[in-house]
């Protein structure tokens, strides 16, 4: 199959940008069934505020601390996630405790 570069405008600023046949070529071994939308500049830009995949060799995961008050104890505590509403959320020694009694 032989592809052409095929000029298209970016749906963000309007700008026209090229589809190389290469790109075309990989599209269409990856089977992607739409064209791009964004020149390169507004896909980066897209891709730096939606929050990219990290470089290879970079922490996965970015580490999330959310203030929560103990369902046990009642304390506060910091948990290392986002609770989800309905659920209880224990300090780690609530958690602990709980985990042990659990196992026995």
């Amino acid at each position: 199959m032989e592809f052409q570069d095929k000029v298209l405008k970016c749906i963000d600023c309007g700008s026209d940008f090229i589809f190389t046949a290469g790109e075309q070529l990989f599209f269409h071994d990856k089977q992607f069934k739409n064209e791009p939308k964004r020149c390169k500049a507004c896909k980066t830009k897209r891709v730096s505020v939606l929050g990219a995949p990290p470089a290879p060799g970079q922490n996965r995961y970015t580490k999330v601390e959310t203030q929560a008050t103990c369902s046990g104890c009642g304390k506060q505590t910091t948990v290392p996630f986002r609770p989800t509403q309905g659920r209880p959320v224990f300090c780690r020694e609530c958690f602990m405790s709980r985990r042990t009694a659990a196992s026995a």
